[in-house]
């Protein structure tokens, strides 16, 4: 690989079905590397490994934090690639195959090791696990602004990708822990799981790879030559700087409750198989809502579309709290609600983010979507990482009992009162207070009449 400048730009021109399609199965990828680790990392360490659950929600955390590092570099490494495959194409594959590899390696723990053995590999492992998807993570979400100048289309693009990222975290958060289960469950069984995901891993990295080989490049020009000036540019997009502030923040709500979906099955509900209808009653309505969302969007803008989609999360998730009291079957309704929230918010902040990178391409006349996408990324993978990170800090306020048999231990009605509240209160007060970033929004934005069409 050298550095140097794009082809010119055949960006102005409609994006085809095919490629829109194909370019949103790489969420195969993203779907299930912000999925897994968060639903099973930290029960696979307390459940299986018997790491206390403090300890294992930094060992969660600390690999991911890494990502704050190496994500923005990422981006500046593949804003200054020149290859005939494109800037950011030979990252979709070397990056995505090395991810998948080792996602399989981090959930292989040696059998019969000590707690802190085990723990020891799983960080190292999952620590090069962050750097190789950050490798993919950063160069992929940097390609719709480079693809398409519409704004229109961007939101047509965001629509077809968070559906296909709704399915792809649908099929890798349900189907893992299926295989745990049907594998014959514990270390083994996580092995088999890791495997599968892997599979998904790679489908993915290949067709998104495959598929953008005859899609528009855009022009990426040689940007600022120092790491510290892209991000001085960075810091000075106020509308980017507010809407990652605000998505992060959401990010570390969301990945707290998905943390929690283990344990919120076995010590709320009282029932083990539930984590998998939980599962689905949240994800599960993206699939159907999103062309509504894109219709509130297009009529209310996406600003409002993302406040209103907050809010509905928010409000399902912090209602939740009342689960010990009423009806399973009321319980999956809110967890519904609380998905079609969800949909939206993702929707509309993935759909923002081209917005915030084309203001600044307006203002420079410089391309260097990858140092956004990688604040971006890096951000979002620190609010993934904080999640568990805060689950666990929780449990082991609430005094939650570890265990090496791969099957939960008898819990207190005070630690099953902390699974309750790190599962409800806590994600919805993180959701909510976040909208506070978003005041100021709009203000260097041009309307979405004055967007180029």
């Amino acid at each position: 690989m050298t550095t140097g400048v794009e082809a010119p730009s055949t960006a102005g021109q409609p994006l085809s079905t095919t490629v829109r399609v194909g370019y949103s199965l790489g969420s195969l990828v993203t779907g299930a590397f912000g999925t897994v680790p968060g639903l099973l990392l930290l029960p696979y360490l307390t459940d299986n490994l018997g790491v206390a659950a403090g300890a294992a929600g930094l060992l969660v955390l600390l690999p991911k934090a890494w990502d704050v590092v190496v994500n923005p570099l990422a981006g500046r490494i593949s804003d200054r690639t020149h290859t005939r495959w494109g800037a950011r194409r030979p990252y979709l594959i070397f990056g995505g195959v090395s991810l998948a590899v080792l996602f399989a390696l981090m959930f292989a723990a040696p059998f019969g090791a000590e707690p802190g053995i085990s723990a020891a590999y799983v960080a190292v492992v999952f620590l090069f696990t962050a750097t190789a998807f950050a490798f993919f993570q950063v160069p992929y979400v940097s390609m719709p602004a480079e693809m398409t100048d519409d704004y229109a289309e961007r939101t047509r693009m965001m629509t077809w990708r968070v559906a296909l990222l709704a399915t792809a975290i649908l099929v890798s958060g349900a189907g893992a822990p299926w295989i745990v289960d049907a594998t014959g469950g514990g270390i083994a069984g996580h092995r088999w799981m890791g495997v599968f995901v892997a599979s998904l891993m790679i489908l993915g990295c290949v067709t998104v790879f495959v598929v953008t080989a005859k899609a528009p490049l855009g022009s990426v020009t040689a940007s600022e030559p120092t790491l510290r000036g892209q991000l001085r540019i960075v810091a000075a997009n106020r509308p980017f700087r507010v809407l990652v502030a605000c998505f992060v923040a959401q990010a570390a709500g969301v990945s707290c409750m998905l943390a929690g979906v283990n344990y919120f099955a076995d010590h709320v509900l009282h029932d083990h198989s539930a984590r998998t209808l939980l599962f689905l009653f949240a994800v599960s309505p993206a699939l159907v809502v999103m062309p509504l969302w894109r219709r509130i969007g297009d009529k209310v803008g996406k600003l409002r579309g993302y406040v209103i989609a907050s809010v509905t999360l928010t409000a399902a998730t912090l209602i939740l709290v009342v689960s010990p009291f009423v009806p399973t079957w009321l319980v999956y309704a809110f967890i519904a609600i609380m998905g079609i929230g969800y949909a939206g918010q993702q929707l509309f902040g993935l759909a923002m983010l081209p917005d915030c990178i084309a203001l600044d391409t307006a203002r420079t006349g410089k391309r260097q979507a990858g140092v956004f996408t990688g604040v971006w990324t890096a951000g979002e993978t620190l609010g993934l990482a904080l999640g568990p990170g805060i689950f666990g800090a929780v449990l082991q306020m609430f005094d939650y009992s570890s265990s090496t048999t791969g099957t939960p231990a008898p819990q207190s009605a005070l630690a099953e009162q902390g699974v309750l509240l790190g599962f409800t209160l806590v994600p919805a007060v993180i959701v909510g207070l976040a909208l506070v970033f978003l005041r100021n929004y709009s203000k260097d934005l041009p309307s979405p009449a004055e967007q180029p069409q």
